[in-house]
């Protein structure tokens, strides 16, 4: 069952029209939620995260929208099934129908699915660098927006290759992050990832993950500009999304990396979306 602007309905009852905006013009926002039984992991973050984006895009947020609001209709709709422990929770909120490029109103609608989803750490993760095309800096690239043709032409490419993932660049041929997630590099105790301006998402699992390692007095660490030659110089990769959590990388292009800090960073957050909502 989905939950459609509150009506839980079966996936065959939900009849979106062609002037759908989502589907004419990605005229949406997302957000991709983990939970664990029936908590949701760190709702409170993806709830104002959302928020922020609606607002950026100039989307009229109801009254009712509360994070009580959201969180009941996410729960309702997980307990309309049998989804097992662990499950991806997506809420699309997207403008309703009407205009061209100009909208004739700012007014939303909602839909939320979940999905049994349990992810497993590969001990052996290969990765890229995807060059056709660039993810363009600018704020607009750090929201969940449904435009994401760069994901999946970079995806298509991952396939192709056999790689587990690629690295996207920005128009200044700079590291931005990942196709499923940010991206970090451990050189010694020092840990970079892209800063915010270089066009990354900016992720859940990436805010909890800074907030970790500014707490540890064994890492410094820094949101900032580097090329793809700096990950092959680094001692270490991994990557970071609200699902998977922590993932290491294990080779880039002849690289092979050690794996011992990510390994150990990998674990921490996983201790943390145990024992925080």
């Amino acid at each position: 069952m989905l939950n459609y602007n509150g009506q839980l309905l079966a996936a065959s009852d939900i009849h979106l029209s062609t002037k759908n905006r989502a589907f004419n013009y990605g005229d949406a926002v997302f957000e991709t939620i983990k939970s664990l039984g029936d908590r949701l992991v760190f709702f409170e973050d993806h709830y104002f995260r959302l928020m922020a984006s609606m607002r950026m895009l100039r989307m009229e947020i109801p009254m009712s929208f509360t994070l009580e609001f959201l969180e009941s209709e996410i729960l309702k709709t997980l307990t309309t099934q049998e989804l097992g422990a662990s499950c991806r929770i997506r809420c699309t909120v997207f403008r309703k129908d009407g205009g061209l490029y100009a909208p004739t109103t700012n007014e939303v609608s909602y839909l939320i699915e979940a999905t049994p989803y349990q992810y497993v750490a590969k001990e052996s993760y290969v990765v890229d660098v995807y060059k056709d095309f660039y993810n363009y800096s600018g704020m607009l690239s750090t929201l969940k927006t449904n435009n994401r043709m760069l994901n999946t032409l970079a995806s298509i490419y991952q396939q192709e290759n056999d790689l587990d993932t690629c690295i996207l660049l920005n128009e200044r041929k700079g590291v931005a992050e990942a196709i499923q997630g940010n991206v970090f590099v451990v050189k010694g105790t020092h840990i970079k990832t892209p800063a915010l301006t270089e066009g990354c998402m900016n992720g859940i699992a990436r805010k909890k993950i800074l907030e970790l390692l500014e707490k540890n007095e064994h890492y410094t660490v820094e949101e900032t500009a580097f090329s793809p030659f700096e990950i092959q110089k680094a001692d270490e990769v991994f990557m970071s999304n609200s699902l998977m959590g922590v993932q290491v990388v294990t080779q880039y292009k002849k690289k092979t990396f050690t794996t011992v800090i990510g390994k150990k960073i990998q674990a921490s957050f996983a201790l943390l979306e145990r024992t925080q909502s």
